[in-house]
């Protein structure tokens, strides 16, 4: 009898579970099918004024690629705050005003010199009670090692289509594209509806606190606020993200934070024949050890990257389409997947990397001192003093010596819905451009110099259409930086459509999925 029962009980459960499996699954299935992200604007439903085609001459091409090219070739380098490379700076200055005749000589742009080499453009727009927004971009580069480059990094060489050099990706085919676009608009007799900026900063790769900040603080200084800012950041990534079905675009609507710390060890110094239990290297190593093997945790969800995915969902293959629109259900398994690879790893935690590490003088003397240098990029979930905290937790040794160099928390996310004016105009601009390309936000992994801006605007994206393949991102302040000459003239292109997408007055009303579960 007591066995009947049993089975019965066990019977029932079985049964209870195997219901509840099927209406999990009846769930997630009909979320996979019906789900919708939000609200979306209708092409239709734009406001219509007359656009100039991107319609570029044989000619024009070649002018843009010459003008380019020119520009790597001067090594606009920045290696500290205080060490940047002026003459080249100056040089860049004398380029621009050749390059773009149109621009300094319309009577609709002003022109000024921020900081020494930076540069302001104020572009009037007939209807001036539109709030402007700012084009952003920097004309300084990180230091290039000639070594194992395929072309020397400030040559500027064309190898099967592409031009090499330092700068091609980060950042002065921004700085051109932006001018060429406005070049080629005022040469054909356009004339902006929307006021608005361009700023180019001069020292970005070193915080831009005297380019950036000085602009916005010009701007500041007048009254200006801003309806959006649009500077580099992320791209459109093509196979970096397995599963995919076609190439992404992803517009940073958020941007990481930074800390630098200064780890630093005091031990007994001697003779390498009569070494101390404990060094002072191998002190510092095994702290530095337990940083790498103890990672951050683990953020996922809690920034824009949740809205990346479930933006994608649709993209993805099966069974990941499934996944994608039920990260309710499925986050952590998502989690755990990202960290398996660099880059995906950044989006979903506060990343610690070693950069640095000083000691010792010689090989047979035991240093009394010894340093490294860690870098962690903060997720816009976590703060610099909770990265800290956590930091000193890892270690766990009293003996180490932290120093804070830099620090700064990550940016507030922007706004990335349907009536986010900035977010929505760049989407257009990319739709236009790019019809077969989705375009989601996301978070900016690197760091810009748009936080300067923030007393400007709130609406901060970070977006140039640069195509990226898997292991591109090493180009990056990496060798062999590069970028195609078709997909420059794609950006000049993009650049060129926007600037005419943001003289509407105001966004059209969105449409909502009415059957989103």
């Amino acid at each position: 009898m007591v066995r009947y029962r049993l089975a019965q009980l066990l019977k029932g459960v079985c049964g209870s579970l195997f219901v509840a499996v099927l209406l999990l699954l009846g769930v997630v299935l009909l979320r996979t099918y019906t789900f919708n992200a939000g609200e979306e604007l209708f092409p239709d439903s734009w406001e219509k004024r007359e656009q100039l085609p991107v319609e570029l001459t044989q000619q024009e091409k070649a002018e843009l690629k010459e003008n380019l090219k020119a520009a790597i070739r001067i090594p606009t380098v920045s290696f500290t705050p205080t060490e940047l490379n002026t003459t080249a700076m100056e040089e860049f200055t004398k380029l621009i005003r050749k390059a773009f005749p149109s621009v300094f000589s319309s009577s609709l742009v002003q022109h000024e010199i921020i900081a020494g080499y930076s540069h302001l453009f104020t572009v009037q727009g007939s209807d001036p009670s539109l709030q402007p927004y700012i084009l952003c971009a920097h004309l300084d580069v990180v230091p290039a090692n000639e070594d194992e480059w395929e072309a020397p990094p400030f040559s500027a060489q064309e190898i099967d289509g592409y031009i090499y050099g330092r700068g091609t990706i980060d950042d002065k085919q921004s700085v051109m594209g932006i001018l060429t676009a406005l070049e080629f608009l005022l040469r054909r007799g356009y004339k902006p509806h929307r006021p608005f900026y361009i700023g180019i900063g001069h020292d970005e790769e070193v915080l831009g606190y005297n380019g950036a900040k000085n602009i916005a603080a010009k701007l500041e200084s007048r009254g200006v606020t801003l309806s959006f800012l649009l500077d580099e950041g992320m791209a459109i990534l093509d196979g970096v993200i397995q599963g995919l079905k076609k190439p992404i675009a992803i517009v940073g609507a958020s941007e990481k934070g930074s800390a630098t710390l200064t780890l630093g060890v005091k031990g007994e110094s001697g003779h390498s024949s009569m070494p101390p239990k404990e060094t002072s290297i191998g002190i510092l190593s095994a702290a530095v050890s337990r940083l790498e093997e103890n990672l951050m945790p683990s953020k996922f969800g809690e920034g824009p990257e949740r809205g990346t995915f479930e933006q994608l969902a649709s993209q993805f293959v099966f069974p990941l389409n499934v996944i994608m629109t039920n990260l309710w259900l499925f986050s952590s398994l998502v989690s755990r997947v990202l960290e398996k690879g660099a880059t995906t790893n950044a989006i979903v935690r506060t990343t610690t990397a070693v950069t640095m590490f000083n000691a010792g003088v010689k090989c047979n003397v035991i240093p009394s001192y010894a340093e490294a240098v860690v870098n962690f990029r903060i997720h816009p979930a976590q703060t610099v003093q909770e990265v800290l905290r956590l930091a000193k937790d890892i270690i766990a040794d009293e003996r180490i010596q932290i120093h804070v160099n830099v620090s700064f928390d990550p940016l507030p996310i922007s706004s990335y819905g349907a009536d986010s004016f900035g977010y929505q105009i760049i989407k257009k601009t990319m739709q236009e451009s790019f019809p077969q390309i989705p375009v989601v936000p996301g978070m900016c992994i690197g760091n810009t110099d748009t936080r300067h801006y923030l007393k400007l605007t709130s609406s901060l994206y970070r977006f140039v259409p640069i195509w990226f393949k898997p292991g591109d991102q090493t180009r990056i302040h990496g060798k062999n930086e590069r970028i195609s000459i078709t997909n420059y003239e794609e950006i000049v292109g993009f650049y060129f459509l926007l600037i005419q997408n943001a003289d509407i007055g105001k966004l059209p009303s969105p449409h909502t999925n009415l059957h989103e579960l």
